[in-house]
Parts: C-alpha cells; structure tokens; sequence
C-alpha cells in the first residue's frame, strides 16, 4: 500500500516535467510562426496590415479565453483534466495546417481562431493537474518551471526561424516571398505533433479523481460566492487585459522604427530568453514572500514598459524595453495561476483558473481591436492606454 502511494506521488511530480516538455514543443512551434504573422499578413494585404492584425488576435486571444471558464468547469464536472488537455493540444497542433493554404487575412484569421480554440479546451484542466502536482507551499516554483519552459521552447522556436531565414537569404526580406513563409509553417508541424504525444505520459493526481461529476453539465459557479481577495484579483486581471494587446504589436512597433525582420525577430528572442531564465525564480520569490507582491512589482513595471513602447524612437532604448518586458512576464507569468489556484477550492480549481483566463479573455478582444485601430492613428496611443490601464489595475490590487 505505501509503495503504491509513493508510486503515485512520484507520479504526480513527474506530471511537472512532463506538461513542462508539453509546453516546450508547442510553443517552439507556434512561436516558429507567431513573431512572423506581421510580416506574412504584410505581405499579403501590403496596407492597413495595423488594423487586420488588431482584429486577428483580438479574435484569436479572445477566443483562447472565453472558452476557458467552460471547460474548466465541465473538466472539474466530470473529472476528465488529462482527455481535455489532449484535445486541447491535438486540436491546436492540426489547426496549424491550414496556415500553409492561406491567401487572404480572413484565412489567417481563421487558422489562428481554431488554435485559440485549442487553447481555450486545454489550459483550465492543464493547469488543474499542475496545481494538484505539487504542494500548495510550492506552486509558484511548479507554475514558475511550467512557464519557463514555454517560454524556452518560444525562445528556440524563434531561433529556429532566424535560423531559417537567414538561410533562405535576401530574398525573404526583399520579396516577402509568401511561399518561404509556409516552408516556415510546414517544419512547425513537427514539434506540435511531439507535444501531443508527450500528454499520453501523464498522470491524473488522485486528488483530483476523488469526486464523480453527474452527467448533466450546468455552469453554476458563482462569482458572489468566490473569495474576495479572487474578486478583486479577477476584476483587477479584467483592466489589465483592457491595455494588454498583442506581443504582435510590440514587434510591429519595433519594425516601424526600422528594424528589420530578421532584429526585430532578435528582440523578441532576448524577451523570451530573459522570461525563462527569470521564471523559476520569482516563482521561487512569490513562495517565499507572497504572490501579491511579486504580481504588484509585475504590473507596475508593465506599465513603465509600455509606456517606453509609445514614447521612445530611438533604437537602444528598445533592446532594454524588451529585456524589461521579458522580466515583467517572469513576475506575473506562473505566478497568477499560483494565486488563484491558493484562493480556489480543489474541487472548482479547474473553474477557478478557466474563469481567470475567460476574463482576461473579456478585456484582451477589444484591447487587441483598440490597439489596431489607434496604431493606426498614432503607434503610441496603445501602449500609452496599455500603460495606464496596468496602473490602475496595479492600484486595484493594493489598496484591496
């Protein structure tokens, strides 16, 4: 008997590493694709890319999102975390072939749609099992090791990419050849079908099989009767997301103030280099000295960064911006998901942490809509908004 549960416990901790190794592969594949999308999309549409861009991924991180409450809940319904988690993944990794047909915006919309939608499934019962895979005295340090290695597989997907266009040469900056964006999208496929296989490794914890869900499915979870700390911290993550637009507009930024693809993919590689050398270890910090704090510091120096995007022209001053942005994401990335997951009840973790999500989901549409349009107008006005926004969630947070 004891060596069964010493048998399972080592289990549960072998889920971390395992969902890390998830991670890892996706995000080198959609990461092989997510900083090029600007580019593809201008050279397709050639004008207004601004303003198509803004309602892409309005749509698509929205849709990731709004998803999340439901299946959190139906995942904690029926005690399913790890089908879900497989779906989840198996329906991002297939989504990424009709990337390699598209020939209008409205197809990258699409692609990037039914991705989200992959997300939107996985990430509530995902996170459910990691919260449940370690002690509670540890979940910064596990959410912290999870994200990191995501964001290293993002890190190796874009250097995979830099790698490939500097091999193709010139002629994928001069010609915006849309054939040499899909090679690109095609050898992506790989890493996200290994991810997928990864998943059947892992183990549900048993104390997230304890409870059988009836049949019925009825989502009843109740704002009012969450813990008020959790409120606040929700009505707080729905103001952030307001001014919280896509990293697409931070690349696109950096282009439009002369960098090249090939460097503004660079910046975007020292972001994701910076967040996975730091995750681990404010994880660690918000352990030890509470994650309010550590999410405090992350929202506050969101809001200098962001207004170092609208404001700054000069190009050295950006090569620090996406340094700071990269230790903003290691402050806040993990570390939420450790805070709700302390607020929430073991049996609505899953709804707990789908409800987090769906209200970021809320805010990041029409940030992301927003944003185009007033790139349009003005490149600062975004991140200027975006600025603000996190401040005032960040004042949210601490006088409450």
């Amino acid at each position: 008997m004891e060596k069964k549960r010493i048998g399972k416990k080592n289990a549960e901790k072998k889920n971390v590493l395992l969902l890390g190794l998830v991670s890892f592969f996706t995000d080198t594949s959609s990461e092989m694709i997510y900083p090029i999308l600007p580019s593809f999309l201008k050279a397709m549409v050639t004008t207004s890319a601004g303003k198509f861009l803004g309602i892409i991924e309005g749509v698509a991180e929205a849709t990731a999102s709004l998803g999340k409450v439901y299946f959190g809940y139906i995942s904690d319904k029926f005690r399913k975390y790890k089908q879900y988690t497989v779906i989840g993944y198996a329906f991002s990794a297939v989504s990424k072939i009709l990337l390699l047909a598209a020939g209008a915006w409205t197809h990258i919309l699409t692609a990037r749609f039914l991705d989200r939608v992959g997300k939107s499934v996985r990430t509530a019962p995902r996170d459910a099992i990691l919260s449940e895979s370690s002690p509670k005295n540890e979940r910064g340090k596990t959410f912290g090791i999870q994200r990191a290695m995501d964001f290293a597989g993002a890190f190796l997907g874009v250097l995979v990419t830099m790698y490939l266009i500097r091999l193709i040469g010139p002629a994928f900056e001069a010609h915006n050849n849309i054939g040499l964006f899909r090679k690109i999208f095609l050898i992506s496929l790989f890493p996200a079908f290994i991810g997928v296989l990864i998943l059947f490794f892992v183990r549900e914890p048993a104390s997230l099989k304890k409870k059988t869900g009836d049949k019925k499915v009825k989502l009843n979870f109740s704002f009012r009767n969450m813990n008020v700390k959790l409120k606040i911290f929700m009505i707080a993550t729905f103001v952030f997301a307001l001014g919280n637009s896509s990293n697409q507009f931070l690349i696109l930024r950096s282009r439009d103030i002369g960098f090249s693809l090939l460097m503004s993919l660079f910046l975007y590689l020292i972001y994701n280099f910076t967040s996975t050398l730091f995750l681990p270890f404010f994880g660690k910090v918000s352990d030890r000295f509470g994650r309010k704090k550590v999410l405090l510091s992350g929202y506050f120096l969101y809001s200098l960064v962001y207004l170092g995007f609208g404001i700054f022209r000069v190009k050295g001053a950006f090569y620090i911006l996406w340094v700071l942005y990269g230790i903003y994401s290691s402050l806040t990335e993990g570390v939420e998901k450790a805070y709700v997951s302390d607020l929430s009840t073991v049996d609505k973790r899953g709804t707990a942490l789908g409800l987090f999500a769906t209200m970021n989901g809320i805010g990041l549409l029409p940030a992301s809509i927003i944003a185009g349009f007033l790139y349009t107008i003005n490149p600062a006005y975004p991140f200027i908004l975006g600025g603000g926004l996190s401040l005032i969630a960040s004042i949210l947070i601490l006088v409450f």
